[in-house]
């Protein structure tokens, strides 16, 4: 309970969002049983940094997952990517990030191989039969911040996790929460707030290579709301491109890479990329 109190010191508890505990359950079975994880995302800054959230911090629990990102503009899960893509991987459980929730015959082609779905979202939904749902806007959940986007739900997840694992330090990933509220959210206010507020100060003294590598390509030289709408700006280009729709992978292993010198290759990559774009589109 005292790990449980640091974590909410300045957030809503996490398991006031209904399905929180399922959630949770399942994921640690899937990790205990070595169960093969999947996370479903798609091409915006949201849902990059809720995929590489979560990838870091499954990773650090030692659990098997990948992610999975279409090769299109298609920001839902569909059957084909189920039945030609996931069921490959040898996925047990899917965790889609900030897709929706408009997946009934998805739903039952999961159950039909066996697949186990956690939606974390933040779109107004109604429930989905036998499915564990995160959303703060599902009918009656009476989370009380609405305004949450899709990596500000994940958060939500990791911190729950985080109570289940002692995990003491879940406040370094501040920074990348920060970066895909920012970029999603219209009302930066209540929970979006704190998430922000403390997301910045987190940023000063970052621990992630690919952020580090951002600040310094990109010459962010004062980090505040406004730098970082910039940077989120000058970036943005290069994942919103069809053409170029395999730079929300790589923004993936920026944000994950643990190699100081291949992080500063992507962000160089991502700065020419969008000085291109700006000669050209």
């Amino acid at each position: 309970m005292e790990m449980l109190s640091r974590v909410m010191e300045f957030y809503y508890n996490p398991f006031l969002l209904s399905d929180m505990e399922k959630a949770l359950h399942r994921i640690v079975a899937a990790v205990n049983k070595r169960e093969k994880i999947v996370i479903y995302g798609h091409h915006d800054l949201d849902s990059i940094t809720a995929i590489s959230l979560l990838l870091l911090v499954l990773n650090y629990v030692k659990a098997d997952v990948e992610y999975f990102i279409p090769d299109d503009e298609k920001k839902g899960l569909n059957e084909d990517v189920v039945e030609n893509h996931i069921k490959f991987l040898g996925a047990s459980l899917i965790i889609t990030v900030g897709c929706g929730t408009s997946f009934s015959s998805e739903v039952e082609l999961c159950k039909k191989f066996g697949i186990d779905l956690i939606i974390t979202d933040y779109h107004k939904s109604n429930s989905l039969p036998s499915t564990i749902i995160v959303n703060p806007n599902k009918i009656k959940c009476t989370y009380p911040c609405k305004d949450l986007c899709g990596v500000g739900v994940v958060y939500k997840l990791v911190q729950a996790l985080s109570v289940y694992y002692n995990m003491k330090y879940v406040n370094k990933y501040l920074d990348l929460v920060m970066l895909g509220t920012i970029f999603k959210s219209s009302k930066i206010v209540n929970e979006n707030k704190s998430i922000v507020d403390m997301g910045i100060q987190q940023l000063k003294n970052t621990n992630n290579y690919g952020l580090k590598a951002l600040i310094k390509v990109y010459k962010v030289m004062n980090i505040n709301r406004e730098s970082i709408n910039k940077l989120i700006f000058d970036i943005t280009p290069a994942l919103n491109v069809t053409k170029y729709i395999n730079n929300a992978k790589i923004a993936v292993e920026l944000f994950t890479t643990s190699d100081n010198d291949r992080a500063e290759q992507i962000a160089k990559y991502f700065k020419n990329q969008t000085r291109v774009m700006h000669i050209y589109l």
